[in-house]
């Protein structure tokens, strides 16, 4: 069976869960209120499309691409990112529930994340640079080896990052927030003054 292509369409209120998408390349296209959740979207390419208000969450990434794709109000939990295909991948993500989200060894340069729980997502040897966390829940995010040079945590909060395993070159942070970059040192910090 040959793969599809599918440009310049719409996909509204569809429940991919139950029926899964064809399999293929879809260009310029929007999802809007689809399920997704558990689906396979292995080998799937998808370049400068736009997913609104969908449930992706626990689907099946093996190789498959996001080029220039958007997601905002998505449910993502526990996608393994860094199962995709990592030519090209590029991503924005606005409004989104991520937790739990594998990006382990991702290169996902200048990636805005805005206003999304990102809570206990592995950001391990994964390339952050340039990246904007804007308004994003860290809570438990691991970050091991990660590249996070002249990335902008400014509005991000609950964030724990060891300076000394981490590259934070021109790393933007908001000194309230910057307790978290001292917590390996066992020291006490009075948030009050």
């Amino acid at each position: 069976m040959r793969d599809i292509y599918a440009a310049d369409r719409n996909f509204e209120n569809i429940n991919f869960a139950a029926s899964p998408p064809e399999k293929g390349e879809y260009e310029n296209c929007a999802f809007i209120n689809c399920n997704f959740e558990y689906a396979d979207l292995s080998g799937f390419t998808f370049t400068d499309c736009d997913f609104t208000g969908c449930n992706l969450s626990m689907a099946k990434l093996v190789n498959t691409a996001f080029r220039t794709v958007s997601f905002k109000e998505c449910k993502m939990l526990g996608l393994q990112f860094s199962e995709c295909n990592g030519f090209g991948l590029s991503f924005r993500f606005e409004g989104c529930l991520l937790n739990n989200a594998v990006f382990y060894g991702t290169s996902v340069k200048k990636t805005l994340f805005s206003h999304s729980k990102l809570i206990e997502v592995d950001f391990t040897d994964c390339d952050l640079s340039g990246s904007v966390l804007k308004g994003c829940d860290l809570s438990g995010a691991v970050f091991d080896h990660t590249n996070l040079e002249k990335a902008d945590l400014r509005t991000s909060f609950a964030y724990s990052i060891d300076p000394a395993v981490n590259r934070l070159k021109k790393t933007k942070f908001s000194m309230s927030e910057v307790h978290g970059l001292l917590y390996k040192l066992d020291i006490e910090i009075d948030r009050n003054n």
